[in-house]
């Protein structure tokens, strides 16, 4: 099961909410997977997942007190998946209840956008939110990018359901489908606390400890990249140094050097690899970085002169 799949699974198994969430959460599922039929009335509520459809088929027998049937059905294209369509047929209360949801009026024309009535609290506001990405979301991996995404048919209802995201702290960004539009989030910290305000903890669990290990992952490569970097230069560094010292030998000797640049040309040589530091180390007695560096660079300049001379000559 992906992750987007896990955190739907999550939010659809959330219970105890008070009528007001309740109600907002199904109006979110309704309006985006709700489908009116006329002649007679008749309410159609589609999902690809079996908890979200009893989330569906309680939530309006509690609110409602509606009856409804739940047929499942296998989708043409995709044979292993099922679908699962829950029928609201024509019965008293319905008019009232798809006008309170905000999908019609009370005439039972189609409303478009979302009702304000529906999340004047906080409370309401992120159970609305947890209804629409159950409807119409999904959320890709932690491991790979991070994304998160409501599907919705219009652009009215996407800016709504923007706001509505800005107003719990959401920065919602809007994008045109070929069906329709797309409210998304991108960035990971968004991301994590859409699913802390819609209630999927152990998804947001998940989710974190990925971004951590990822982070981690990410700091080790850079450090790995640096220190190849470095190793690099030093090697480099080593190299052109041994060679300007072996050029000095060979014009004057090894013994004609003062003692300070001799015991640093000897451990050059037989050690051209290592840092200043480690060069340092193994000197006795030791010789600190700065000190290595200046004998190091007196026995290169001896080195350029003799290169200068050769080359008036």
């Amino acid at each position: 099961m992906s992750f987007s799949a896990h955190t739907k699974d999550e939010l659809a198994r959330i219970e105890g909410l008070p009528s007001c969430c309740r109600l907002a959460e199904l109006a979110a599922l309704a309006k985006l997977n709700g489908r009116l039929v006329h002649g007679p009335a008749e309410l159609l509520i589609v999902t690809e997942n079996a908890a979200i459809a009893r989330k569906v088929f309680k939530a309006l027998k509690m609110q409602f007190r509606l009856a409804a049937r739940v047929e499942i059905r296998r989708k043409p294209r995709l044979k292993k998946n099922n679908e699962y369509l829950v029928r609201i047929g024509n019965q008293d209360g319905l008019g009232p209840a798809l006008e309170e949801m905000g999908l019609c009026t009370v005439s039972l024309r189609v409303r478009p956008g979302l009702k304000r009535d529906l999340v004047r609290r906080e409370c309401c506001r992120r159970s609305y939110l947890r209804g629409a990405f159950l409807a119409r979301g999904s959320v890709s991996s932690p491991r790979g990018s991070y994304h998160l995404e409501i599907t919705v048919g219009d652009q009215r209802m996407a800016a709504d359901l923007s706001g509505l995201m800005r107003k719990v702290g959401l920065e919602g960004r809007l994008s045109p489908r070929k069906r329709g539009w797309i409210v998304y989030l991108k960035d990971g910290e968004q991301v994590a606390d859409a699913l802390k305000l819609m209630g999927a903890h152990a998804a947001l669990l998940d989710f974190e400890n990925a971004r951590v290990y990822k982070d981690m992952r990410n700091r080790v490569n850079r450090l790995v990249n640096c220190d190849t970097a470095n190793l690099g230069k030093t090697v480099s560094a080593g190299v052109r140094q041994e060679e300007h010292i072996r050029l000095v030998v060979q014009r004057f000797g090894l013994e004609t050097l003062s003692p300070p640049l001799r015991q640093v040309a000897r451990l050059r040589l037989q050690y051209p690899e290592v840092s200043l530091r480690e060069l340092g180390e193994l000197a006795q007695p030791p010789l600190s970085k700065s000190c290595v560096n200046h004998r190091l660079r007196k026995l290169e300049q001896i080195a350029e002169h003799i290169l200068a001379s050769r080359t008036r000559n």
